[in-house]
């Protein structure tokens, strides 16, 4: 039926216009933004799963911030150190020179006064040694606990925290059979539900990190050791363990009564953790002459060089110092590295999920660009059939004519 009132015709092609220019608008769109997902409009499912993987990504850019802060502030302390041990080299030189016994009052006063200058510059080197306001070899400084990842450790289950050590607090390169009063024969044995899941021989040259480091090795990971220089606490921790199913324990044998019970967990009551922050603690290492750190052998007292036999036994004195300040370097330099480790490895998963987003919202401009000729081409159509739709009433006229 022809009617002047309804144009189907031109009803039907003036909506397939309209949805060729809404496709053309969204190529458009994408062919501008390079985005085929650029709102919640577009694909709210998938623009959540960016937005949340897009937040992770700037989280991890602060994370690595955090670990370039460290690794600077450790690199200027290696630095002091690397400084600091051929200070040392000086000052044993001027302690051995000293030990002859013909040098005259003037020579032996000329010798100890180059002497404390090496030692004061050792003072200077250290409480300079800063980096944003941190300073790792100082005296009195604190440890710094480094920001390792961007998610939770998500860890549960049980652990065992020491009681502290009273005075002096050993440091993780000291050895751990003189620091908590062991003889070297003694091994501790890591339990779950009372069943052995590794043993740690303790050695007399054993340090307090090979000591940390062994239970891990000994127990496959099951049991995690930290130890804390600022209350001088062990703790042991395993992910395993279950209130009344599981339970982590440890025993020992040859182990004599005494306070180092304190220090190993022995008998000690697990606790529940629940997950955190995954951090990592650079301990503050004293480089300072008479402190409590490295130097603390080399005496801050006057005329340690007055006679020979002063001069021998600083000599040895300074060489105790340097023995372990090469220790504390090697281990500060073992942190660096895992610092170092961790940047490149959160780099590269920062690459890898802006990846995964680009897989996600990308749009594929190649494709995107043949789309748009072939929609300015139905676009010219549906313009040119919407004319004839239009037209086709004109016919009525001729039905009218005399």
């Amino acid at each position: 039926m022809l009617s002047v009132n309804t144009n189907y015709s031109a009803m039907i092609a003036l909506q397939n216009l309209n949805a060729t220019n809404d496709a053309l608008a969204d190529v458009q769109n994408r062919i501008n933004t390079g985005l085929k997902v650029s709102g919640a409009k577009d694909n709210g499912a998938v623009f959540a799963i960016a937005e949340g993987q897009r937040a992770r990504v700037s989280a991890l850019s602060s994370v690595t911030d955090g670990i370039n802060r460290a690794s600077s502030a450790i690199d200027i302390a290696l630095a002091a150190g690397t400084s600091i041990g051929k200070i040392l080299q000086d000052m044993k030189s001027k302690a051995v020179s000293a030990q002859a016994q013909d040098l005259t009052t003037e020579q032996r006063q000329a010798i100890q006064a180059d002497f404390d200058a090496f030692r004061a510059q050792v003072d200077q080197v250290a409480n300079s040694a800063q980096f944003n306001g941190l300073n790792l070899v100082a005296a009195g400084g604190a440890d710094l606990n480094v920001l390792m990842s961007d998610l939770s450790s998500g860890t549960t289950g049980r652990q065992i925290t020491t009681a502290g050590v009273a005075g002096n607090i050993p440091g993780l390169a000291a050895t751990f059979a003189a620091s908590f009063g062991f003889t070297g024969n003694e091994t501790l044995t890591f339990n779950l539900n009372s069943i052995g899941i590794g043993t740690v021989a303790i050695t007399n040259t054993m340090t307090v990190q090979q000591f940390i480091d062994e239970v891990s090795t000994q127990t496959g990971g099951r049991v995690i050791a930290d130890y804390s220089q600022t209350n001088g606490r062990f703790t042991y921790r395993s992910s395993e363990a279950v209130v009344g199913t599981n339970e982590l324990s440890i025993t020992g044998a040859n182990i004599a009564a005494g306070n180092e019970t304190n220090f190993t967990g022995l008998g000690g009551t697990a606790a529940p953790v629940t997950g955190g922050s995954v951090t990592t603690t650079v301990t503050n290492l004293d480089f300072t002459v008479g402190g409590s750190g490295a130097l603390s052998t080399i005496s801050a007292a006057a005329g340690l060089l007055a006679n020979s036999g002063s001069a021998l036994t600083t000599a040895g004195n300074v060489e105790a110092a340097i023995t372990a300040l090469n220790v504390q370097m090697a281990s500060l330099g073992s942190q660096a590295k895992a610092l170092d480790i961790q940047f490149d490895f959160l780099t590269s998963l920062s690459d890898t999920v802006e990846k995964g987003i680009g897989n996600l919202v990308d749009a594929d401009l190649a494709k995107e660009s043949a789309k748009l000729q072939s929609l300015q081409i139905k676009q010219q159509l549906g313009a040119q059939a919407l004319s004839i739709a239009n037209q086709s009433p004109q016919v009525l006229l001729s039905l009218f004519r005399s």
